[in-house]
């Protein structure tokens, strides 16, 4: 491989391992010390669906995409913070700065919050990455995933610099073939 492609490759593996734990960090800041459940910076975040309250249409496993809005209609799926934890439900009703939610798959409406606990309307889900994102979270992966790109990068740059290694003996070698050679004209023109 090109030592540019290898150059490239490193840089994108370091800014993704760098992403993963930034990532971490903030969220972890956000959720224990802030007590902020779904950290939306540029008024985005994502979420993973933790229970089977929105089956059919959201199922465990799913990765949302949330985005702030200025305002929310009746029917529109929404994360609001309860407590310490997201809850995503569907807007039900709505009487000013009072919503109602429901599950899809609750028989019962949650009880009516005020409009500013809702945290951003879901626009996308993504099936089943979400259980890819919550093991990702975990202080374990983070240091799997650190320790991995390390591993990487080090027996990346310890190839690379046996390659060179090897390529300067032969110059070496080729240097001495010279000399030798060109002791030899020397001592055959001598005679």
């Amino acid at each position: 491989m090109k030592k540019q492609t290898k150059t490239i490759i490193r840089t994108v593996l370091l800014v993704f391992v760098a992403l993963i734990v930034g990532i971490n960090i903030y969220a972890f800041n956000a959720s224990r010390v802030a007590g902020d459940i779904l950290p939306m910076p540029f008024g985005v975040g994502l979420t993973v669906v933790l229970s089977g309250s929105m089956e059919p249409e959201l199922s465990i496993g799913d990765l949302l995409v949330v985005v702030e809005q200025d305002g929310y209609a009746v029917d529109e799926v929404v994360v609001f913070q309860e407590g310490r934890i997201g809850v995503v439900h569907r807007i039900i009703e709505m009487d000013g700065a009072t919503v109602v939610t429901k599950g899809d798959a609750n028989n019962t409406a949650d009880d009516p919050i005020d409009i500013s606990r809702i945290k951003g309307k879901v626009v996308l889900a993504i099936p089943l990455v979400g259980y890819l994102v919550n093991l990702i979270k975990t202080p374990i992966a983070t240091v799997v995933i650190l320790a991995a790109a390390i591993w990487l990068l080090e027996r990346s740059f310890h190839k690379e610099k046996e390659k060179d290694a090897d390529q300067l003996e032969e110059i070496k070698r080729e240097i001495e073939k010279l000399k030798q050679d060109n002791k030899n004209q020397d001592t055959n023109q001598s005679c």
